[in-house]
């Protein structure tokens, strides 16, 4: 299911219009961004849903599969998700 395709059921469940879903669904995705990209990021919680944290990653030495060749990964923060009990068990059904 694409962005389009989410808009529509969500658009067909609620009665709203797919320009006001859209709306909410964009406004939604600004406030996780916006809440895992500051420098102490907040974790964004659904209960039963799961949560978004960042992760740091340490920098560290890999290799080029095409070459061999010994390349250096820098360090980064990298985000993560966190499915919650109900949604494990409806992925299980």
């Amino acid at each position: 299911m694409n962005k389009k395709e989410f808009i529509k059921k969500v658009s067909q469940l609620t009665k709203m219009t797919k320009k006001d879903v859209e709306k909410v669904w964009n406004a939604g995705l600004e406030v996780i961004k916006s809440a895992l990209s500051k420098s102490r990021p907040e974790e964004v919680g659904f209960i039963g849903f799961g949560t978004f944290t960042v992760v740091k990653k340490k920098a560290r030495t890999g290799r080029n599969p095409k070459t061999g060749e010994k390349i250096k990964i820098p360090a980064k923060r990298t985000p993560k998700f966190k499915p919650g009990k109900e949604l494990k068990k409806a992925v299980a059904r």
